[in-house]
């Protein structure tokens, strides 16, 4: 069963962070997950290691966002 927790924000929604290491920081909410997480726009990097494929020929690491906890989001005004 898929339930999506109920919370303040909704997909689109400009958010700042009010808590953790990127505290501060503005983004718009791509995607919210079914367990109180949100995907922001240019908040909380995390470096993930691709194999080499046909679409990714180069590999190596790329920076890509993490979703990050709807409690340590605000919307912002």
């Amino acid at each position: 069963m898929n339930k999506t927790a109920k919370c303040h924000i909704k997909k689109g929604d400009s958010v700042v962070v009010i808590a953790g290491d990127d505290k501060g920081k503005t983004g718009k909410v791509l995607q919210i997950t079914t367990q109180a997480r949100a995907l922001v726009e240019g908040v909380n990097f995390m470096k993930k290691h691709m194999k080499k494929t046909q679409d990714n020929p180069q590999g190596g690491v790329v920076e890509r966002e993490a979703p990050i906890a709807v409690s340590n989001l605000k919307v912002s005004v």
